[in-house]
C-alpha cells in the first residue's frame, strides 16, 4: 500500500472527476466559448461574492498575472519572506513583472499590519521603489498550513485601502483555511482585491486555479494570461476537473484536517522527534531531536512506501489529502512508533 504525503498536489482525479471532464461540454476560451470554463468561473466569482474569475494552469500563473496586473516595473511587493510567490516561483515577480520585494518576517508565514505600515516607501523621495502591493498567504505553507487570524486580514486590508494599496491573497490553500474557520467565502473575499485559488490541492483536480477580482481586473488579466502564453482552447475539459472538485470536495477537507491532527498525536510521543509546529489544517512539520537523521528517516519509511519530504534542516513534512484514507493514516502511525532511529 503506497501512503503518498510529500504534498496535496499529488492526488489522482477520482472516477467521479474523470467522468465529469470526459463529458464536459467544450469551446475555444480564447474567444470566451467554452461553456465548461464560464461556468467554473462563474461558480468561483459567485462563491465569493466578487465580480468576474479567470481559469488558469496553475496557481503560480494566477499569482504572476495578478501580480502583473498590480504592480509597474520598478515598483515594490510587500510579503513574507517565506511567501510562495517569492520563494516558489522561479523569481517571477522580477522576470514577469520588473518588480522588486520587500521581504517582511512573521509569525508562521503570516504578517501583521503593524509590520507592514513601517516599510511604506515614501512616495516622494525617488531613491526607493514605490510600494505597489501587499500580498498574503493564506494557509501559510511554509508556516505548517498556518491560518491568518481573519480580524488581522482585516486591519491589513484597512490599511491597504487607506493608502492606496492593492492586496492579492495567494489562496492556494484556503478552502482549507475557510473550512477550518467556518468564515463565509464571501465576508473572507471583500477584503482582497484578487485572490488566486489552486484547485489541484486538496480539492482534488489535476490541474488549475482560478484568479477572482474585478471585472476589469479579470479583463486586465486575461491580457496578461495570453501574453504569458496561457491562452487555452477546448481546456473545458480540465476545468470540468475543477468545477467538480469546487462543488463537491470541499466539506471533505475537513478529514484531511482530522487526519493530520493525528499524525502530529502521535509524532509528539516520539523520544526522535524534537518538535512539531501545531497543526490547523493538512500540513505536519515536525523537528527532530537530530537534524542529521532527517534524511535517514525519510528513507527508512520510503522502504515501506510511505514516502514524505525533508522540509529543511532537520525538519520534515507530511500533507494530507483526498488520496489518503484513514487506514493510511492508522499504517503511517504504526510506521512512525515502530521506526528505529
Amino acid at each position: 500500500m503506497r501512503i503518498d504525503l510529500r504534498s496535496d498536489t499529488v492526488t489522482r482525479p477520482t472516477a467521479e472527476i474523470m467522468d465529469a471532464m470526459s463529458s464536459a461540454k467544450v469551446g475555444d476560451d480564447v474567444f470566451g466559448e467554452d461553456p465548461t470554463i464560464n461556468e467554473l468561473q462563474e461558480f468561483a466569482a459567485e462563491m465569493f461574492g466578487m465580480e468576474a474569475a479567470l481559469f488558469c494552469s496553475s496557481g503560480t500563473q494566477t499569482n504572476q498575472i495578478a501580480i502583473n496586473v498590480h504592480v509597474t516595473p520598478g515598483g515594490e511587493v510587500i510579503c513574507h519572506e517565506e511567501s510562495h510567490i517569492y520563494k516558489y516561483e522561479g523569481g517571477g515577480i522580477a522576470k514577469n513583472s520588473g518588480a522588486s520585494v520587500r521581504l517582511l518576517q512573521g509569525d508562521r508565514g503570516r504578517l501583521s499590519v503593524d509590520q507592514i505600515s513601517k516599510w511604506i516607501n515614501p512616495r516622494e523621495d525617488v531613491h526607493f521603489p514605490l510600494t505597489q502591493l501587499v500580498s498574503l498567504e493564506d494557509t501559510a505553507n511554509r508556516g505548517g498550513g498556518a491560518i491568518y487570524d481573519f480580524e488581522e486580514i482585516k486591519r491589513i486590508s484597512t490599511f491597504c485601502k487607506e493608502n492606496g494599496l492593492p492586496l492579492h491573497l495567494d489562496g492556494a490553500r484556503l478552502m482549507n483555511a475557510l473550512v477550518e474557520t467556518g468564515i463565509d467565502p464571501k465576508k473572507y473575499a471583500a477584503e482582497f482585491d484578487s485572490i488566486s485559488l489552486c484547485l489541484s490541492k486538496g480539492l482534488g483536480a489535476p490541474v488549475g486555479s482560478v484568479l477572482i477580482g474585478t471585472k476589469d481586473f479579470i479583463t486586465r488579466s486575461r491580457r496578461v494570461r495570453k501574453v504569458f502564453g496561457g491562452g487555452m482552447r477546448q481546456a473545458g475539459i480540465i476545468a470540468a476537473g475543477g468545477l467538480f472538485a469546487l462543488k463537491n470536495n470541499v466539506d471533505r477537507l475537513k478529514v484531511d484536517h482530522d487526519h493530520a491532527k493525528q499524525i502530529e498525536s502521535t509524532l509528539k510521543e516520539l523520544n526522535w522527534v524534537k518538535e512539531v509546529v501545531p497543526v490547523q489544517t493538512n500540513i505536519v512539520v515536525a523537528h527532530v531531536v537530530e537534524s542529521g537523521k532527517r534524511d535517514q528517516i525519510i528513507s527508512a519509511l520510503k522502504e515501506m512506501d510511505i514516502h514524505i519530504m525533508a522540509f529543511g534542516e532537520g525538519m520534515l513534512r507530511m500533507v494530507t489529502h483526498l488520496d489518503v484514507s484513514s487506514e493510511m493514516i492508522d499504517a503511517l502511525c504504526d510506521a512512525l512508533r515502530k521506526l528505529k532511529v
